[in-house]
């Protein structure tokens, strides 16, 4: 069957472990991943960093500003 894996935290994400981590686990389990998406604030980065994927297909960029009245919450989802 298919599953879903969703992690979300509030604290700011490092992207030095954050990209190698990406990195290695799509490779490692690529043919297992049949999407994945995610959203993240880094340390004194005033825009989302925006991730997504496909099996051993990655990219991500910074996109909009976080908006003043929205919470930076880091968050993946692996389908």
């Amino acid at each position: 069957g298919i599953t879903s894996v969703s992690l979300s935290t509030d604290k700011a994400i490092d992207p030095q472990k954050l990209l190698p981590w990406i990195n290695q686990l799509t490779q490692e389990r690529g043919p297992d991943i049949l999407r994945l998406k995610g959203i993240f604030a880094f340390p004194n980065e005033p825009k989302r960093f925006v991730v997504q994927g496909v099996h051993m297909i990655v990219e991500g960029d910074t996109q909009r500003a976080w908006r003043d009245d929205e919470k930076r919450v880091s968050r993946l989802v692996f389908i």
